[in-house]
């Protein structure tokens, strides 16, 4: 067991865990961040997708020790001052989920993408969302959400 300091979200707590622990069961069970979800656990799915210093990652492969010192973003950390992130609103005005439990992991995602391809073409968003799976969404929603939430970041610059 290690004292492990971590900043999610912007806020700063320690954990008494193990430092091979998954990051995903630490924020899911340890600091009740449930928005990230497990799926495969084997980092096929993309479901567990946090953003780890702004680069998305599987929380589900990456040690909580691997964290430590890093800045930590969940699904529950995007929307500030009860303003939905660009790529949430996004993800809302096109309808682009069903049941959700895939949502919080392409949305960090796609927040990563977006960040490296302000205007990704459409084999950049392949790519970009290659590693995450939707059971049950229309990947052309998803695909004009995205679209849709690089052409918000465009306006704002």
């Amino acid at each position: 067991m290690a004292a492990i300091k971590l900043t999610v979200n912007g806020k700063t707590s320690s954990v008494d865990t193990e430092a091979e622990r998954p990051l995903l069961e630490v924020l899911r069970e340890d600091l009740g961040l449930t928005g990230t979800k497990y799926g495969c656990g084997e980092g096929q799915c993309g479901a567990c997708t946090v953003l780890l210093d702004n680069r998305a990652t599987l929380s589900c492969l990456t040690p909580v020790r691997a964290a430590e010192g890093r800045k930590i973003v969940t699904i529950e950390g995007l929307a500030q001052n009860g303003t939905l992130h660009p790529v949430q609103q996004a993800f809302l005005e096109e309808g682009a989920v069903q049941c959700g439990y895939c949502t919080p992991g392409i949305i960090l995602q796609t927040v990563a993408l977006v960040e490296a391809h302000p205007k990704p073409t459409d084999a950049e968003i392949v790519t970009g969302l290659n590693g995450n799976l939707c059971r049950c969404a229309d990947y052309h929603r998803i695909f004009a959400a995205v679209r849709r939430a690089a052409d918000a970041a465009g306006k704002k610059s």
